[in-house]
């Protein structure tokens, strides 16, 4: 737990940098119920594979320019050209795979949207409400789950890239299907 000078208790994995403690407290665990939200965030989160989150948190307003504020369906025709020309952008993170596994994870959640909704989708894997754990350490909290394992194998046979379980994790929690906030965070007790 880090006390910080606002005199309140948080959990530690945002230090003390502004962006992140506000990421923290305003946006990671809260349930998000939004399709393109959640496409967002699960295709922001693939990227961030291999990288941490701050660069991705500080990268995000161009990859929304980018990838058309995160329009499935804009993103499901992007062709070879528009990846050369995403791969061009300094803005992003420049990973070819990466970028043509956003195209095809696009097109995947189509026809997950018009079958069932992609949020309804994601949130019946978890009985369609959050799972709460109640660590006392960041090293209580996992970095996958049987459920994230189940997810990741549901989402990569559906079409979908960069949807590995540790990813799906990390995805669950920063959704609110999840709520990792250590035991003593404030954001916890505001619930």
């Amino acid at each position: 737990m880090v006390l910080h000078e606002d005199g309140l208790p948080r959990c530690p994995w945002p230090g003390l940098d502004p962006l992140y403690v506000a990421y923290h407290d305003q946006e990671w665990g809260k349930p998000e119920t939004d399709g393109r939200a959640l496409f967002e965030k699960l295709i922001l989160d693939g990227f961030q594979a291999g990288l941490s989150w701050i660069t991705i948190l500080r990268k995000r307003e161009a990859f929304r320019r980018a990838f058309e504020g995160f329009d499935p369906a804009a993103i499901a025709r992007f062709d070879g050209r528009r990846v050369h020309s995403l791969m061009q952008n300094g803005d992003i993170v420049r990973n070819r795979a990466k970028i043509e596994g956003a195209v095809l994870s696009a097109r995947a959640w189509l026809e997950i949207e018009a079958a069932h909704g992609f949020s309804t989708y994601l949130w019946d894997f978890v009985d369609g409400a959050p799972i709460v754990n109640n660590p006392k350490r960041i090293s209580d909290v996992p970095t996958q789950s049987p459920i994230s394992m189940r997810l990741s194998k549901d989402l990569k046979a559906k079409g979908f890239k960069f949807c590995g379980p540790t990813i799906v994790y990390a995805f669950m929690q920063a959704v609110g299907m999840v709520n990792d906030h250590l035991a003593d965070c404030h954001v916890r007790a505001k619930g």
